[in-house]
């Protein structure tokens, strides 16, 4: 029987394991529950799929993600490896005819969302099959205090306990906190568990908050500088994610979109055209990108805030999968706190929760949101605040964010602060944000004009400052509870507990605040990306390969060969079929199949050029 390390390289193409894998992929092996913690991009699907080749029976994989079941079956068969997935995106006569063979024992691994389990056929599959091991992915979704809780992850544990024999259990997450890694432990009931967390830092990444007076124009300047590359824009809702696709595809831009109330047939064209390259930029709400296991994508844009720190580390984390450089930018605004808020109290998506656990659940993510808002207003290191968040201590000086890039200074900002606070006091606490800031700033708008704030004190007190640095003090004096918003739908300014002592002038107020100039430019001395280290025309007559086997094999690109892969066929020029497995990536299986041609491209391509 071939090793753990033969089969690694023959399906998967890598010579060693990658931090965490080997000893998850150990501890399956010998029978005993496994709970992985591991960042997005660090190679979760190895360390079931591996064991899964080596054991006798089946792997059942349990996911609500249908994109990712397709991905990771198409990605299976291209290493060789049989695999099935059952969804609702079957008809009755594909799930059933699949059934059939997965009765026959023809998939080693089969993909089955949760809300299959206690279907009658899968169960009775189920029951007449040796089923050697069950792996729960994205296991934060069992926990209430998840971020992404689904009522249907709680049928697992029932479906289980329905088998004739008991499996191994082993659970997979990039998303957990202390209290959601007890809970899922408890939850699904995992005897005496290895529990692994890799770490939740993503070294390749580098993070960015801005506040951007003219948030399209910061997106447009950046997609101009970085020509050809992939990336997703997250927009919170989907009249903002038509509005700027539209204003991209105008601009020029290969733009594509993706959110709930489009089509399945256009979503599934929208998401191919993405992956394919057809149209490298993508732009979105969340409900796009979970599964997507594409490995190239060079940048993720959030174009608002979303509602908590687990979701932005998912979505983010969809960058830089690859383990080259890749940017994660935030693009804050004040009005983003205030959509999320209406979200959190309008969900009442999970039609399983009575009210009292709505808002049990409410509450949470309230708080989550209030620690996202600090992470967008901090000026301490922005990946160490992360960590942090989920209970990991890091140096507090990462050298790859933009904190930690910009030199700050501290600024006296009483007399503002007191005209911000006065404002909203004297006009009796009835107006939102950007009335009591035009207020200060003198503006002559009919609001203005019709509430009669151009007769308050405080009218035009601040009036040589700009709106954009009276924001950045509004958003500190929310952020320390010298001002509170309420969660109405008209989000009110009202004084907090802190706000008399500012009126009294019993207290001085200083402030963070970014020097006047330009932060430190992070591409000086940057490492080079393996593409722009590789001979970019051979890479390109590489990728127009692959391109075209994809297409014949109705396949992504990167299940033929990441661009990582492409990138070492570039550096070493392989000439010989042993040459070319020693290429990160390439396996036996995947060499039988594609190899040759790969070899053939660059063979002509060394003896064109002399290399």
């Amino acid at each position: 029987m071939n090793t753990k390390e033969q089969l690694l390289k023959k399906y998967f193409g890598y010579d060693s394991f990658r931090e965490g894998q080997e000893v998850l992929i150990d501890s399956i092996l010998s029978g005993k529950d496994t709970f992985g913690i591991m960042p997005t991009g660090a190679g979760k699907s190895i360390c079931y799929q591996l064991p899964a080749i080596m054991m006798e029976g089946i792997t059942l994989v349990i996911t609500p993600l249908i994109s990712l079941m397709k991905d990771q079956v198409a990605s299976l068969k291209q290493a060789g490896i049989r695999g099935a997935y059952f969804n609702r995106s079957l008809t009755p006569g594909q799930y059933y005819k699949a059934l059939e063979y997965a009765k026959r024992g023809t998939y080693k691994i089969v993909y089955v969302a949760p809300e299959r389990l206690m279907n009658r056929e899968f169960l009775d599959f189920a029951r007449t099959v040796k089923i050697d091991m069950i792996t729960v992915d994205e296991a934060h979704c069992v926990s209430q205090w998840g971020q992404d809780f689904r009522p249907s992850y709680l049928k697992i544990l029932e479906f289980t306990e329905l088998l004739k024999e008991r499996p191994v259990i082993s659970a997979f997450t990039a998303t957990a906190t202390k209290q959601v890694r007890e809970d899922v432990v408890k939850i699904l009931r995992l005897h005496e568990p290895t529990i692994l967390t890799t770490g939740f830092d993503r070294e390749n990444l580098f993070f960015s908050v801005q506040k951007p007076g003219n948030k399209y124009q910061v997106l447009k300047n950046y997609i101009d500088t970085h020509p050809g590359k992939s990336g997703i824009i997250y927009c919170l809702t989907r009249k903002l994610v038509e509005e700027v696709c539209d204003r991209l595809k105008a601009d020029g831009i290969a733009a594509t979109r993706y959110h709930a109330g489009l089509s399945d047939e256009e979503r599934r064209q929208n998401q191919d055209d993405f992956i394919y390259d057809v149209k490298p930029v993508m732009v979105a709400t969340n409900a796009f990108g979970m599964g997507i296991d594409k490995s190239n994508v060079n940048f993720v844009i959030h174009y608002n805030m979303p509602k908590n720190i687990e979701s932005y580390y998912q979505e983010a984390g969809r960058a830089g999968r690859d383990g080259e450089k890749a940017d994660c930018i935030l693009l804050y605004g004040a009005k983003d706190v205030v959509t999320n808020q209406f979200f959190i109290e309008k969900d009442n998506e999970n039609e399983e929760l009575d009210e009292n656990q709505r808002e049990l659940i409410r509450e949470r993510e309230r708080m989550r949101l209030r620690k996202m808002t600090f992470y967008c207003h901090t000026n301490e290191c922005l990946r160490n605040y992360m960590l942090a968040y989920f209970g990991e201590r890091s140096p507090g000086y990462c050298g790859n964010c933009i904190n930690c890039l910009t030199q700050f200074e501290e600024r006296d900002i009483t007399k503002v602060a007191r005209s911000i606070i006065g404002c909203v006091y004297s006009s009796g606490q009835r107006y939102g944000l950007t009335v009591i800031l035009d207020a200060v700033h003198g503006s002559n708008t009919e609001k203005i004009r019709r509430y009669y704030l151009d007769e308050n004190d405080y009218y035009s007190m601040e009036s040589d400052k700009s709106i954009h640095f009276l924001r950045q003090v509004a958003d500190h004096l929310l952020l320390n509870d010298y001002l509170i918003q309420t969660d109405d739908r008209y989000s009110i300014l009202q004084l907090g507990p802190k706000a008399g002592a500012v009126l009294r002038k019993e207290e001085t107020l200083v402030m963070k605040a970014a020097k006047e100039k330009e932060p430190v430019k992070k591409q000086e001395g940057k490492k080079k990306t393996v593409y722009e280290e590789a001979d970019a025309q051979l890479f390109e007559a590489l990728r127009a390969l692959r391109t075209q086997i994809a297409r014949t094999q109705s396949v992504p690109p990167y299940v033929v060969f990441a661009d990582k892969t492409l990138g070492d066929m570039c550096r070493r020029h392989p000439q010989t079929k042993a040459e070319m497995l020693a290429v990160s990536g390439v396996g036996e299986v995947k060499f039988e199949k594609y190899g040759e041609a790969f070899l053939k491209v660059i063979q002509e391509y060394t003896k064109l050029n002399n290399k």
